[in-house]
């Protein structure tokens, strides 16, 4: 006797699977971010690696599928826990990560568009990668202007309490502005490609400024507050973010500009990227090492592995991408070779951060509970001459 199949068993709020992602917050999608720059990155080097092509392409390959799972357990957490998702968009430190699902899906697009053809051709790259630029840029737009309303409007924060994470939100369309000009050559000649280089040129000029009026509340929280908690010390690292991915996109312009836009702009955008860029990527290179001086000090007193880990990835391949791009307009080797040095501490922090991901996610340990909050106010620290708390 033949007996029909039972149909599979839906996820229910107390199922497993339900409850497995109660915790799993938008900062999740840092990983694909750090993933899919590494096989960006690694597909512009200006020195040729044998097999490296095709080693990024299978970095683009898990990044894809990176995206696909962690779309599928935040679309299950919003669905069974819509609590826990309304508290993370009122949660100060848990609402600019939303900034990371736009930066996730341009990342993954423009991965596509760079390497993923090899495998996947041409043609499918550019659909793949305008669906993921429009919806990346939505997303990414919405969240530039609704996390910063509620930081005003439901957090009630204080300066005191900066952190990189702020400029997350308002990162998403540098990233877009970025990524967009390599789909303008794919356009039909005209006013389709000068609408969307001068779109880009927009969120470029957006991104810029609202990054320039957060970062000095960073940089003074950061000298007159004291270092950041341990666990929040890797952020620092995010704001290598704008500094990199803002070059990028000047230089990206430049690429395509000649053509598209009338020649005297063409031949300005060159100029731009030039004279923008080599003064930004100093300020990175600045900022890169205070950050690292932070993480080693941190290190020291007991800093362990948290998911800001992942803020070594992205933003240091901005500026792995920086560098390839004024490689290219520059012509000097100066350039090449610190694109070739910043790319492998990518890939060293990569693979740092994706075996201590897994290693808790096998344990558990990454999507449990956050632990409670100690019942009696901790001691208040005061600070000495010598920057120590006691």
């Amino acid at each position: 006797m033949v007996t029909a199949a039972r149909p599979l068993p839906r996820a229910t709020a107390h199922s497993p699977r339900a409850l497995a992602v109660r915790h799993l917050g938008p900062n999740w999608y840092a990983c694909v971010m750090g993933t899919a720059i590494v096989a960006t990155a690694g597909a512009a080097l200006p020195l040729p690696v044998p097999g490296l092509r095709a080693a990024c392409a299978g970095v683009w390959a898990f990044s894809v599928a990176l995206l696909l799972t962690l779309l599928c357990a935040r679309a299950l957490h919003w669905r069974h826990h819509r609590d826990q998702a309304r508290a993370h968009l009122l949660d100060p430190a848990t609402a600019p990560f939303y900034g990371c699902l736009a930066m996730a899906l341009l990342a993954v697009g423009g991965a596509t568009l760079t390497v993923g053809r090899d495998w996947i051709g041409t043609e499918a790259a550019v659909a793949v990668d305008a669906v993921l630029f429009t919806a990346g840029t939505v997303v990414g737009l919405t969240a530039a202007v609704a996390v910063p309303y509620l930081m005003a409007v439901r957090h009630r924060l204080e300066v005191g309490q900066a952190t990189p994470v702020w400029l997350l939100p308002v990162v998403a369309p540098m990233v877009s502005a970025a990524l967009g000009p390599l789909l303008v050559p794919h356009l039909p000649p005209g006013q389709p490609r000068e609408t969307l280089l001068f779109a880009c040129c927009a969120m470029f000029g957006l991104s810029l400024l609202a990054t320039l009026a957060m970062l000095p509340m960073v940089f003074a929280r950061l000298v007159a507050g004291g270092p950041l908690p341990l666990a929040l010390t890797p952020t620092l690292f995010l704001v290598l973010g704008p500094l990199g991915q803002s070059t990028t996109a000047a230089g990206n312009f430049a690429d395509v500009a000649p053509g598209v836009v009338p020649a005297p702009y063409g031949e300005g955008f060159g100029v731009f990227a030039v004279l923008y860029g080599v003064p930004v990527m100093g300020f990175a290179l600045l900022w890169f090492g205070l950050a690292a001086a932070h993480v080693l000090r941190a290190r020291r007193q007991g800093m362990g592995f948290a998911m800001t880990w992942w803020a070594f990835t992205f933003p240091v391949g901005t500026c792995v991408t920086g560098a390839e791009t004024l490689a290219r307009h520059t012509g000097l080797l100066a350039y090449d070779w610190l694109a070739v040095g910043l790319y492998g501490v990518l890939v060293v922090a990569w693979a740092t951060a994706a075996v201590h991901t897994a290693r808790g996610l096998l344990s558990g340990s990454l999507l449990a509970a956050p632990r409670p909050a100690p019942a009696a106010p901790r001691p208040a620290t005061v600070r000495t001459t010598s920057g120590a708390a006691r």
